[in-house]
């Protein structure tokens, strides 16, 4: 015969809890995340809807991060593109690669997250060549 399994106080304790709800998120506080990548470089972008047109990457501003003013309007040419470069805030984390590589791949990121707040934009991202991966890598 089985025993009975008696039940003490740590049990019932236990078997008791509630699950703990989740934090909830307010509206602003939001973001939409996206993955770009070119040759060995990642970026992993995350776009907010609140427009103080703030642009860091890896802790950077992006005035500081790229020297050249041709690398920074290469990542900022979905949002020129959309219309709308001082009406979101973007934080980037980039990894690999040269700074050409890096800034090509916050692009896509950039474009995949606008893409993702406004499924509008696809289509004119789409013709103007930025959600499109560039697959060539190093031999």
């Amino acid at each position: 015969m089985k025993k009975a399994k008696r039940e003490t106080k740590k049990t019932a304790k236990t078997r008791a809890k509630k699950p703990a709800k989740k934090p909830e998120t307010k509206k602003q506080d939001r973001y939409f995340q996206a993955l770009g990548r070119r040759k060995t470089s990642v970026a992993r972008v995350r776009l907010w809807a609140r427009g103080d047109g703030k642009f860091t990457i890896n802790g950077k501003l992006l005035e500081n991060y790229f020297q050249l003013s041709e690398l920074k309007q290469q990542v900022l040419a979905p949002l020129a593109e959309m219309g709308s470069v001082d009406n979101f805030t973007i934080s980037a984390l980039v990894k690999g690669g040269g700074f050409r590589g890096q800034a090509e791949a916050l692009r896509h990121g950039v474009a995949r997250a606008l893409v993702l707040f406004n499924a509008d934009f696809r289509k004119r991202l789409k013709k103007a060549g930025f959600l499109t991966r560039d697959p060539r890598m190093r031999e």
